[in-house]
């Protein structure tokens, strides 16, 4: 049985030096963050918030092994981004 989730955060200021990005490195301003969590995995992607470009997030994906876990890693993510400092995927 494949069990999956997904969340989306809107409109994130992110602090400076913003989130890094495997395709375009640092990105920074208002950022909508969206978590995928599939076969025990939180895939953490991002784009400028309106853009059609989502990009993949530095350490992304996260083992999660549950539901739970993986929204605990959203919001973490959520968190990192609004302190910025080339924020990475939670560990």
């Amino acid at each position: 049985m494949n069990t999956w989730a997904t969340w989306t955060t809107q409109s994130i200021h992110a602090g400076h030096g913003g989130v890094l990005t495997e395709e375009i490195g640092v990105i920074t301003g208002d950022l909508t963050l969206h978590t995928m969590w599939i076969e025990n995995e939180a895939r953490l992607t991002v784009q400028y918030t309106g853009a059609l470009d989502w990009f993949t997030v530095v350490g992304s994906p996260v083992r999660a092994e549950d539901e739970g876990t993986a929204r605990n890693v959203h919001q973490a993510m959520v968190e990192a981004a609004k302190a910025g400092g080339g924020a990475r995927a939670p560990q």
